[in-house]
């Protein structure tokens, strides 16, 4: 079964172009791949309908077997707590320490505390933030917070985690170390979807690459081929 599917996909805003026009594709169970493509070309727009923050004008976007469009009300707080998500902007919660926030979707799936301060430190040691635990986001360097904003994605184990430029305010040593987390995902069960514009990056993970351009799907890059793409 697969982990999400985009069948036939198009978002319309009123007023303007296509976001996205008849996008298709699959990601299978433990496949890490990237979508890439200019600004402008979609790739936030295919984000925010997986996580139904947008829902598309037409086609039907599955999670797992479930049609997204039938999911309403309190399902769709449901849904989101399959997937982890990493923003651009962080959206941490100002007012809540770097452990409260990574270890926060830990509770809201009615983990024990003690069990969630394990996992907690466990992660944030190996992310390099042992000894920012207890700091307030507006304490912490962009990099930081960004580092942050990818432990709480990632700390519940999610079915699909997507990212949306996640090493965009990060140097290329820490890019390098993000993107081997990311990596080291699939192993235990967690599909990756990330969105990124540094092709250098992306060639270099020799990943599967779904490419955008003005809302359509024009290439899909087994990895095989990206020495050659």
């Amino acid at each position: 079964m697969t982990v999400l599917r985009f069948d036939n996909v198009s978002k319309q805003y009123p007023g303007g172009q296509a976001a996205l026009a008849g996008v298709s594709f699959a990601v299978e169970p433990g496949e890490m791949l990237f979508v890439t493509g200019h600004s402008g070309a979609g790739k936030s727009t295919l984000l925010r309908l997986i996580h139904l923050v947008e829902r598309p004008s037409s086609g039907a976007v599955l999670f797992g077997e479930r049609n997204l469009a039938r999911v309403r009300g309190g399902g769709i707080a449901r849904h989101r707590r399959q997937i982890g998500v990493v923003y651009q902007d962080h959206q941490l919660l100002e007012d809540h320490s770097v452990a409260e926030n990574v270890g926060l979707p830990l509770l809201l799936r009615g983990v024990r505390r003690a069990e969630v301060g394990k996992r907690v430190r466990v992660l944030l040691d190996r992310l390099g933030l042992g000894a920012r635990a207890q700091a307030l986001p507006a304490q912490l360097s962009a990099g930081e917070q960004q580092r942050v904003g990818i432990a709480r994605a990632v700390i519940a184990e999610p079915a699909l985690l997507i990212a949306d430029e996640p090493t965009g305010n990060l140097d290329p040593t820490l890019s390098a170390e993000i993107m081997a987390l990311f990596a080291a995902l699939p192993e235990r069960g967690t599909s990756v979807l990330v969105a990124s514009h540094d092709l250098a990056l992306v060639r270099r993970m020799r990943r599967r690459v779904l490419v955008l351009d003005q809302g359509r799907l024009v290439d899909d890059i087994a990895p095989e081929d990206l020495a050659d793409a």
